[in-house]
């Protein structure tokens, strides 16, 4: 195994000539070393059982991770012919983790083993081909062609870990000992675990895109996030802490469980870890390939359910406050650990990188700073569902590596495993699975008593959401023209004589007036009559980005992040105040405003007509008024005598504006022409609908 320990590649220094050679030789090594894994199974037959009835056969990842290469290197056109095209079609797509309680029943023909391994030589020889043969200029970054080859060896040592989870499940007759790296032998009681400060800090998580590692789409971006003081446990928690909780009926006691916690154990009728096992001599550790007595000094492995429930079962016995880290906090004890990064280990500073041992260790044999095992032995769960950082973005090749996961339901786990190579061992790295999967994983205790903040920014999938976020500022990703950017200019072009110091926006969708508008009025209040849609713009105010999924054609989709600093739109967000309300009616502390605009509410009202009637009473003398509407009343069948126009009255036709004209005249001055402004609803990228909004602009007479 020595002779295939390697790190991930620094993309940024060195020669040409001198970077293609260390790239050839980091996937030879990781070719050799996935390989070597499978020689852990008894014989072929073994590649054709599921360790985990959630995902599929062995056979699978033994192709796949050989598919991957060949279909990312087609998609970007660095190959122009595939090897084996049913292949490619039946190994590309593995299987989420997905609900405990699904079931994947879905059969596949598969190939026999000797087959994928044929294949598996086909396709090594294509790859090093490419590398050999493709130009190479530094630095390496998104675009070019081999950050396509690092993209398969880093995605392939992700499966190094995962597909030995899966190996870990099978039977123990099906697999081998002794064939793949040495089991650490250093086994007794526990150590004594207790509680040391961390002092907080201001921490800035994030990649920058010019970091000479490969890295992950969410790993780039930036969060600011200030830590308070917070204890830690010195060392993970061990086989022996967590016997504590299992002898104590902490698998039989509801309360020490979240919901999805309590339905999962009663489900699984879970009494311990899965990796546990209990015979008449006692507890024994189910390892890779074989089992050994229980090591009590090994940390713990669980899932975040179990991790989480153990915390409660701790916070009730002691009356204290335990959780998991937040990403945040796991970083503030890294840094205060004083834990390099990758490119500065002359040796691994932890039980992580296969340097060690093929399996964990003992708690308290690796020391970082005051702690153990901050890097390495096992993976830790913390509290923090996994999301992008501002300034997020997928990359073209690989849209759903990280997407998928923003869902809230998948949780961070942070530190690497005694497995953990590559990517997986850098600080930067970012992985999360559901609650309830297991990986080579532990946890370890936080003590505080501040508030638990999370932050879960998913993606809006409310496809009226989406499509209003793209409506109102599709521009940001080339999308024109933009019917709320065309109505603030002719708002403010008819203001620009006027002081106007309160707006009141009374349709505002997701917020693109609202924005426009706020850098030339000291308060503006903006409402709509929807939850889902004002959320959106509220979040773009206080956090500066929100994220949503449009649909492009078919199945595919386009992941949206919008950054209000990149918009210019920024300026004044402060005068805006959001608020949910019926615009059929409006409280009467709306009141006494400079300006009012109207955009497509009209047709959205049940009775426009009083609506009319009655907007003069909401602005001050001198006041503009702005009526955009598409006059589209039948779409919410508004009754006939609630419209101001579209019908015949005594064999004459009336028009909307006609209508509109006789409302209001009494008490506002028609300031200009009406004016026509195109107002696109998207549905997908090829299917839109155009109407066209009729603007007018009314003075309120003195």
């Amino acid at each position: 195994m020595q002779n295939l320990i390697t790190k991930t590649v620094n993309l940024k220094e060195g020669t040409p000539e001198s970077k293609r050679a260390e790239i050839r030789d980091y996937f030879l090594k990781t070719w050799e070393i996935d390989e070597k894994l499978y020689t852990q199974l008894v014989d072929d037959d073994s590649f054709y059982l599921r360790g985990d009835p959630l995902r599929h056969v062995i056979l699978f990842y033994l192709g796949h991770t050989a598919v991957f290469f060949i279909n990312k290197l087609f998609l970007a056109r660095i190959i122009d012919f595939r090897i084996n095209p049913g292949f490619e079609s039946i190994f590309a797509i593995g299987v989420d983790e997905m609900s405990w309680d699904d079931l994947d029943e879905r059969h596949y023909n598969w190939p026999s083993v000797s087959e994928v391994r044929h294949y598996r030589d086909k396709v090594k020889a294509v790859i090093l081909d490419v590398i050999d043969r493709i130009p190479l200029l530094l630095p390496i970054d998104w675009d070019s062609p081999f950050w396509i080859i690092m993209m398969g060896i880093e995605h392939e040592r992700i499966h190094l870990e995962t597909s030995s989870v899966l190996i870990r499940q099978l039977p123990l007759d099906r697999v081998v000992s002794g064939r793949f790296g040495r089991i650490c032998e250093e086994r007794g009681d526990a150590p004594a675990n207790d509680f040391l400060p961390v002092p907080g800090a201001e921490m800035k998580l994030g990649k920058p895109m010019d970091h000479p590692l490969y890295g992950w789409d969410n790993e780039y971006g930036s969060r600011v996030e200030k830590v308070k003081d917070f204890c830690a446990g010195r060392m993970l928690v061990s086989n022996s802490e967590f016997l504590q909780f299992v002898k104590n009926g902490g698998y039989d006691e509801k309360s020490y469980w979240t919901e999805e916690g309590w339905n999962w154990c009663t489900f699984k009728k879970a009494q311990m870890p899965l990796f546990w096992r209990k015979n008449s001599g006692g507890y024994v550790l189910r390892l890779v390939a074989e089992e050994i007595p229980m090591p009590w000094n090994w940390p713990v492995e669980v899932n975040y359910l179990e991790a989480k429930a153990y915390c409660n079962w701790l916070s009730a016995k002691e009356n204290k406050t335990y959780r998991l880290p937040t990403e945040a906090e796991w970083y503030c004890l890294a840094e205060y650990c004083g834990i390099p990064d990758v490119e500065a280990w002359k040796g691994a500073p932890g039980n992580i990188n296969l340097e060690y041992y093929a399996s964990p260790c003992p708690v308290d044999k690796f020391k970082q700073g005051d702690f153990y095992d901050v890097l390495g032995n096992v993976w830790q769960w913390t509290e923090t569902p996994i999301t992008g950082f501002a300034g997020f973005r997928v990359h073209p090749m690989y849209d759903d590596f990280s997407t998928p996961t923003f869902d809230g339901k998948h949780n961070l786990i942070k530190g690497g495993s005694w497995i953990s190579t590559g990517n997986e061992a850098t600080l930067h790295s970012r992985y999360a699975f559901r609650r309830h999967f297991y990986q080579h994983a532990g946890f370890r205790v936080v003590e505080s008593e501040h508030p638990l903040a999370i932050e879960n920014d998913e993606y809006e999938t409310d496809m009226e959401v989406a499509n209003s976020c793209e409506n109102n500022w599709g521009d940001a990703f080339g999308a024109k023209p933009n019917f709320y950017k065309d109505l603030a200019t002719l708002v403010l072009g008819a203001v620009k004589n006027c002081k106007v110091k309160s707006a009141l926006d009374l349709n505002a969708d997701t917020g693109r007036l609202a924005f426009e508008l706020a850098p030339h009025v000291e308060e503006i209040t903006a409402l709509d009559f929807s939850a889902r849609f004002i959320r959106m713009p509220i979040q773009l105010q206080e956090k500066g980005f929100v994220r949503y999924i449009v649909k492009d054609e078919g199945d595919l989709v386009f992941y949206r992040e919008l950054l209000l600093a990149e918009t210019g739109l920024g300026m004044g967000k402060e005068h805006i105040v959001f608020m949910q309300e019926n615009a059929n009616n409006i409280k009467p502390l709306y009141t006494g405003y400079d300006l009012i605009v109207v955009p497509n509410l009209l047709e959205e009202l049940t009775n426009p007509v009083a609506f009319l009637e009655h907007i003069h009473e909401r602005l001050n003398a001198g006041g503009i008024l702005v009526v955009a509407s598409t006059y589209d009343w039948e779409t919410n069948a508004i009754a006939k005598e609630y419209r101001p126009g579209g019908f015949k009255r005594d064999g004459e036709p009336v028009t909307s504006l006609d209508g509109i004209k006789s409302i209001l005249e009494s008490q506002f001055i028609l300031e200009q022409p009406p004016v026509d402004v195109p107002y696109m609803l998207r549905k997908t990228s090829r299917c839109s609908e155009i109407r066209i909004s009729e603007v007018t602009v009314w003075k309120k007479k003195d």
